[in-house]
């Protein structure tokens, strides 16, 4: 019996479907293609408004047809945002309480033009905790819509950082609370926690962590997955 398709599906669907039509929209130089694309857009527009967001279909139609841009700028990809699993000779992790949504997760955010990815780890840490920190490896690759815990095409990348000094200073605007804290004694809510606490847990022990990313599925590419 086929399962039902659920809105996190639905919503991917319908990013993937819109970044294949934007991108053929930036690339092409044929009146046809681009109707055609259109089209593809608009199949897309109504997939994600019916996965549950709170904006018609045509608003969103519209809005990414105000994104497309011309040639390399306008192939469609993955935004990155880039985390830090900051932990202390206490083997406790630094976590803070994310304004926008109230949830507690390790210190993350959007790649800066500018800077490669461990700068991006440190100056994000620094902004919204006060803390200095040096990045030691790379923990994880994650894909935020296929994993389900974003809304938008993402990467995050996340990086196991030692601390090397500071003091906490939550973020006026980003953070309402920064703090220390155990495996034991995480708060609530923790964002996502099944999917980084044990691995960040163990880096922070000082094992050798194997980076953890998306195994990929049988070539959808082709067709098969």
């Amino acid at each position: 019996m086929t399962e039902p398709v659920t809105a996190q599906e639905l919503l991917a669907w319908g990013e993937a479907l819109s970044g294949i039509a934007r991108t053929g929209l930036g690339f092409t130089q044929s009146l046809y293609e681009r109707e055609r694309f259109e089209e593809v857009l608009k199949i897309a527009a109504e997939m994600r408004a019916a996965s549950g967001s709170d904006v018609d279909h045509q608003t969103i139609a519209r809005e990414w047809m105000k994104s497309v841009g011309v040639g390399v700028p306008g192939y469609v990809t993955p935004k990155i945002a880039v985390g830090a699993v900051v932990g202390n000779d206490d083997g406790e992790i630094l976590l803070v309480k994310r304004s926008d949504s109230g949830l507690w997760l390790y210190p993350t955010g959007w790649a800066d033009i500018g800077y490669s990815a461990a700068e991006v780890a440190q100056k994000e840490v620094f902004e919204e905790t006060g803390i200095q920190c040096e990045p030691v490896r790379l923990l994880s690759v994650l894909d935020g819509l296929r994993l389900g815990f974003t809304e938008v095409p993402l990467y995050s990348l996340v990086f196991y950082c030692r601390v090397t000094g500071g003091d906490l200073t939550p973020h006026p605007l980003e953070t309402q609370d920064v703090g220390w804290f155990g495996q034991s004694d995480l708060p609530s809510p923790t964002a996502s926690a099944d999917l980084w606490v044990d691995q960040a847990f163990a880096a922070i022990a000082g094992d050798l962590v194997v980076p953890w990313f998306d195994l990929p599925r049988s070539a959808p590419w082709e067709g098969q997955g």
